[in-house]
């Protein structure tokens, strides 16, 4: 019995022992597995866009290359290179509409007909243009206008307009007069003050 008990005693040590190895293993936890640094990525400024240009602007008319109307549309000119007309010294509406048509020419130079004119030509209208004192257009009347090229009429009012302020007419505070308008197929044309003639 002594030698059967002393070999359950140290039976029991044993499995004390192993119990307390085993708890001891499990009490320490396992490191922790360094989680990876989060890839948090800073949002991307828009790209700045450049402003919009400033629009050009155009009138609107018959489509380039139409009969009666300048190839490749009109260009407008730039304000900052029209200078102001010279006053007029005209005393009456025919001495003075020759200082308007030099006016036009020089506000349309890429636009004058050069050389004679052809025997038919695509519009004739007959206009007259009211200036106030300053050479600003106040009203166009057409004595003859050429219905059967509405583009053709539009263009012409266009133009008039937009050579203005014309040379003030100073001496006769303001004025009418009168032109003819000779207008060739390819957008072209002559005034019958200026004219260099038909063929």
């Amino acid at each position: 019995m002594p030698l059967r008990s002393k070999l359950l005693r140290h039976l029991f040590r044993l499995s004390l022992a192993g119990a307390a190895a085993f708890l001891a293993g499990c009490s320490s936890s396992p490191p922790l597995a360094s989680s990876p640094p989060s890839s948090t990525t800073s949002p991307t400024a828009p790209t700045p866009t450049a402003p919009p240009s400033a629009p050009i602007v155009s009138t609107p008319g018959a489509p380039a290359g139409a009969p009666g109307t300048p190839a490749g549309g009109t260009q407008p000119i730039a304000a900052a290179a029209i200078k102001p007309a010279a006053p007029s010294g005209a005393n009456n509406p025919r001495a003075y509409r020759l200082d308007a048509a030099g006016h036009l020419y020089s506000r349309n130079a890429n636009r004058i007909y050069k050389g004679k004119l052809p025997p038919l030509l695509y519009a004739i209208g007959v206009l007259d243009v009211e200036l106030d004192r300053n050479g600003r257009v106040m009203a166009l009347n057409w004595q003859r206008a050429p219905k059967h090229a509405p583009e053709v009429i539009t263009e012409i009012e266009r133009t008039v307009r937009q050579a203005a302020p014309y040379p003030a007419p100073t001496r006769m505070g303001r004025v009418t007069y009168t032109d003819i308008w000779l207008w060739h197929e390819s957008g072209k044309f002559q005034l019958d003050t200026l004219t260099e003639g038909q063929i």
